[in-house]
């Protein structure tokens, strides 16, 4: 009975303390994949980064050399004022004939880039008075932007999954874990051609320099809001090839605000699945649910006679209970409910002396 007792204490201990487990070994498993990550990206980049600058000393050396009236500190002067304009994306050859980045068609991709948080950065404000707009505008903007995207998500939530899931769960009987899981796995894999093996074959077409990977890349970069802004669309036209440059940077501009408006509804898809609830209570506090609906508007209720009755507004204390007095009623009527079917119930039944039981007499013996 002591063993009994004791495992089940120690069951109830583990259950009560598995969630802040599971969470422990959640952060250290994060922790273990970022330090990964690091390790694999230092390994392959590092020796890359270093053959780069190998060469472009090279080439610095050899062009001090076959140019002896350029010294090296006026050389360093250029470089570095060049390279400072190329990051605020001004470009200094003087061959390339690039469009203005702040016409209305660039300012709106500038726009949609900070609202959705994508930011590549290879335009960014130049003017003190820019640099303080853009952290009002975003201030704003940024909030009224999750609440849109929010709000449009809800919407095409319940025409693209739940009216479907909820459809061929009554037609075909299936359960609906199994009809939810494939259809976000036939939702994602729709989302994957569509919104990036279509649009980088696209850019593959259009941009000059751009191979296939790379254009994948900058989909997937710039669906998933990273903007890293190493390859931004249109930025590489030396020639001005672009017959409608403006046109194509708004078709870029709608492909991404329809592409992350997709890519929310298929991990929102994702979220709603059985299987990843369940996973994710695993990791939740506990101490954090919220009451039922009833108990909310019972407490709600008390709260507000209460403030009644303080004003002198209200009917009084003993028009409407408290929870605890309704508590108190609740246990009263049920105990004397109890009673009274106990006392019927022996008044109709005759007595008979017990047998033997050997429950009782193990018990007891």
């Amino acid at each position: 009975m002591v063993r009994g007792f004791s495992s089940g204490c120690f069951a109830q201990a583990a259950e009560r303390h598995s969630t802040a487990l599971s969470f422990s070994l959640l952060s250290a498993g994060y922790v273990l994949y970022l330090l990964l990550g690091a390790g694999i990206f230092s390994a392959i980049e590092l020796p890359y980064e270093e053959r780069l600058r190998q060469d472009l000393k090279q080439v610095r050396q050899e062009f001090l050399e076959q140019n002896e009236c350029v010294s090296d500190a006026r050389l360093e002067e250029l470089l570095a004022r060049a390279i400072e304009a190329s990051n605020y994306g001004v470009s200094v050859l003087g061959n390339q004939t690039e469009p203005n980045n702040w016409d209305f068609v660039s300012a709106l991709f500038f726009t949609s880039t900070v609202l959705t948080t994508t930011g590549y950065g290879h335009t960014v404000p130049l003017s003190d008075g820019g640099k303080a707009f853009c952290v009002l505008y975003s201030l704003v903007g940024i909030p009224i932007t999750l609440l849109f995207l929010s709000a449009v998500v809800q919407r095409l939530m319940v025409v693209v999954t739940r009216r479907p899931v909820a459809y061929f769960h009554r037609r075909w009987g299936v359960s609906r874990a199994r009809l939810a899981a494939a259809h976000a796995a036939c939702l994602a894999a729709l989302a994957a051609v569509f919104l990036l093996f279509v649009p980088a074959a696209v850019f593959v077409a259009v941009e000059q320099n751009w191979s296939f990977l790379e254009a994948l890349y900058f989909c997937f970069i710039s669906l998933s809001t990273i903007g890293l802004g190493d390859y931004v669309p249109g930025e590489n036209d030396p020639e001005g090839t672009h017959a409608h440059g403006q046109l194509y940077r708004l078709a870029i501009t709608v492909y991404l605000l329809l592409g992350l408006v997709c890519v929310l509804v298929v991990l929102e898809t994702c979220c709603e699945l059985p299987q990843l609830r369940g996973i994710k209570q695993r990791f939740y506090w506990d101490g954090g649910r919220d009451p039922d609906s009833e108990t909310t508007n019972i407490i709600d209720s008390d709260h507000l006679t209460q403030e009644a009755v303080a004003a002198g507004d209200g009917p009084g204390p003993a028009s409407i209970p408290s929870v605890s007095e309704q508590a108190a009623s609740l246990r009263r009527h049920g105990n004397n409910n109890v009673n009274l079917n106990l006392n019927r119930s022996l008044a109709a039944t005759p007595y008979t002396p017990a047998a033997n039981s050997d429950a009782v007499n193990g018990f007891f013996s």
